[in-house]
């Protein structure tokens, strides 16, 4: 795909949402990070089921270090891997009061020296808590970047590298949360709504699917 393509793209993206955000419901860094760790192979929506009343009584390092591993499986025990999420996540909250002031660090390095948080989920908090340009491949971003030819790649770092070099600059903040939405609402997995996609004439998917 070439250059100006890929500017259209975006373009279109940016004028159709301005302000795009994550779908996982937070109030801090610490939340949105906790969030996330709880998001692997789960969907948004069981996410906020669960934190919704986490997060009322439990919304800083020491409150949910506090609830013992037993209190905190009780709150997420209908997301998939709690128990393993529940360990890593009490596990980061003693890192966070330990090191870092009870605060979510802002730097890669220290974001995944925490049980529990990958390159994806780094660059998740440093994107939407730090405002850094960083994409985080999930699934939905690597279907749509190799489905419509904007950064092919073979696994989710080639396209992440691919896509960081070029996604125009003035957009690359942005950039995750479009292509996110983009592939869970129209670019679908199973049967892309290519009759309802701003971006169709731009796309070069070769099996479009029409309504």
């Amino acid at each position: 795909m070439n250059a100006h393509k890929r500017e259209a793209i975006f373009k279109r993206f940016q004028q159709d949402n301005p302000r795009p955000r994550t779908e996982l419901l937070y109030a801090s860094p610490f939340e949105l990070l906790i969030a996330v760790i709880l998001s692997a192979q789960a969907t948004d929506v069981s996410v906020n089921k669960a934190t919704k009343h986490l997060f009322a009584i439990a919304n800083s390092p020491e409150k949910m270090h506090s609830l013992g591993l037993d209190g905190l499986k009780t709150y997420i025990k209908t997301i998939g891997l709690y128990n393993t999420k529940a360990q890593n996540i009490l596990q980061t909250c003693k890192l966070l009061i330990d090191k870092h002031h009870s605060q979510v660090p802002n730097t890669r390095a220290e974001l995944e020296a925490l049980p529990g948080v990958g390159r994806k989920t780094a660059n998740v908090v440093l994107n939407t808590a730090f405002g850094q340009p960083t994409i985080a491949v999930d699934t939905h971003i690597f279907r749509v970047s190799n489905r419509i030819g904007l950064a092919p790649g073979k696994n989710v770092t080639e396209v992440e590298q691919k896509l960081l070099k070029t996604v125009p600059k003035k957009y690359r903040v942005d950039a995750h949360h479009w292509l996110i939405l983009h592939g869970r609402y129209i670019c679908t997995a199973r049967k892309p709504r290519c009759s309802a996609c701003l971006i169709e004439d731009l796309c070069e998917y070769a099996e479009k699917k029409y309504d």
